[in-house]
């Protein structure tokens, strides 16, 4: 398993953004990664500014939101729709996206749950249990899915 040490996953933000700007042809996970930086106007000054955000630390306990870490997340849960796992979750977005009315507020819903899940394994030092993640979907959904 791949698994980027935090300086190659926050490079691979800058440089897709590099590349867009640049028009540079993109890789499959770096067009991933550019729709989700698209959605996130926000971001984009960060984005032009390797130097000063490469390294830069984000302290939830200080009130700050890690621009790196919620991307991914959302390039995390593209991936797992893309091959519905775990098994259900395409059923499970379709529904939150028609209950919030996008995509991105659907994704944001998952993204707790993904994060609840993450938490959870890290707790208890054992692996992500997709059946958290399945319940907390079910439960923002409001019932058990079938």
């Amino acid at each position: 398993m791949f698994k980027p040490s935090r300086e190659q996953a926050r490079q691979l933000f800058f440089d897709t953004w590099r590349k867009y700007r640049q028009q540079e042809i993109l890789s499959g996970i770096e067009a991933i990664v550019l729709e989700v930086i698209l959605q996130h106007q926000e971001y984009h000054d960060i984005l032009d500014d390797v130097d000063r955000y490469l390294d830069k630390d984000y302290l939830p306990e200080m009130g700050d939101t890690n621009p790196f870490l919620h991307m991914s997340m959302h390039v995390a849960i593209k991936e797992q729709l893309s091959i519905n796992q775990p098994i259900g979750i395409c059923e499970r977005f379709t529904r939150l996206q028609e209950k919030t009315g996008n995509e991105h507020d659907a994704a944001h819903q998952v993204m707790g749950c993904l994060a609840e899940m993450i938490w959870q394994a890290q707790r208890n030092q054992s692996a992500p249990d997709a059946t958290i993640y399945i319940d907390c979907l079910d439960k923002q959904l409001g019932s058990s899915a079938q």
